[in-house]
């Protein structure tokens, strides 16, 4: 509100990370979502007034629609130890290495890029892929084109996950080789998406103190880890990705123009047009 009232930007975006966070720890079925829901509505109703003060036109987008899960699939591990993905040691963890791997997969949520290095082992990963727990499809790319999925940086194969699944990204196979990443809030380093990061590990018995010492050595010019996160993939309660199985459960695009907006579902594809035409029209 600071930015619109002082700069007059033609078009301001703005993320609510409310739901987003709550859900993926929670899942929606938690008593908890009630008051996020209630924050976030607050929060919401201020920003409408004052757009209102302008005149200026809102929409409310959500990417997706985040369901309950409860199954995490470790589809780096199972390349693993197919013997398909490799690892170097650096220190006392292990790192994933791309480039000597025959297959290795990017998680993000409830898809999985695999990227398979020779076109012969592509029936091979598939079967991989295809038989663990929680998988539903795993797509070649034929079937990648049939939905809109052949992209020059999609993997030769991509996975996706059954309605209450997900894919980590974790590819040791004993957490005492786990790299320091791991424990972190890092975005650049892990080869995938990873929920687990919003959650201290409940095995740290006093979390405040232990933010306040690590942050303490930091001011004393100490090098200290922020490793406060927890390896354990089933605290997650929520995610999306998949398409979902119920339209209700899906993401919204609100706007408080109806004219401009199609009465057909929209694509997410159309979603940049939509935002010119509510600028320009």
């Amino acid at each position: 509100m600071h930015v619109r009232r002082t700069r007059s930007p033609t078009l301001t975006l703005v993320y609510l990370p409310h739901l987003d966070y709550d859900l993926q720890r929670c899942g929606p079925d938690h008593p908890r979502i009630g008051a996020s829901l209630r924050e976030i509505d607050a929060l919401v109703g201020a920003l409408l007034a004052d757009a209102a003060r302008d005149g200026a036109r809102v929409i409310i987008l959500s990417e997706y629609g985040i369901t309950p899960v409860s199954t995490p699939i470790h589809v780096n591990r199972a390349l693993r130890q197919a013997g398909l993905l490799r690892v170097r040691r650096e220190g006392d963890g292990e790192l994933l290495d791309p480039c000597q791997s025959d297959a290795f997969a990017v998680s993000d949520h409830q898809i999985a890029h695999i990227y398979v290095a020779r076109p012969d082992l592509s029936d091979e990963v598939k079967r991989i892929v295809a038989s663990l727990p929680g998988v539903e499809r795993v797509l070649d790319r034929v079937e990648q084109k049939a939905v809109a999925l052949d992209r020059a940086r999609s993997g030769e194969l991509v996975a996706l996950a059954r309605r209450d699944a997900w894919f980590t990204y974790y590819y040791w196979l004993d957490d005492r080789r786990a790299p320091d990443f791991a424990r972190l809030v890092e975005i650049h380093r892990k080869p995938g998406y990873d929920p687990v990061e919003l959650f201290v590990d409940p095995a740290i018995r006093f979390p405040k103190l232990a933010v306040a010492s690590r942050l303490a050595r930091r001011a004393l010019g100490f090098t200290s880890l922020m490793d406060l996160i927890a390896l354990d993939a089933t605290l997650v309660r929520g995610s999306h990705g998949r398409l979902t199985d119920s339209v209700a459960d899906g993401p919204v695009f609100l706007s408080s123009e109806r004219r401009l907006v199609p009465e057909e579902p929209v694509a997410a594809t159309a979603v940049k047009d939509l935002i010119l035409r509510h600028i320009f029209d």
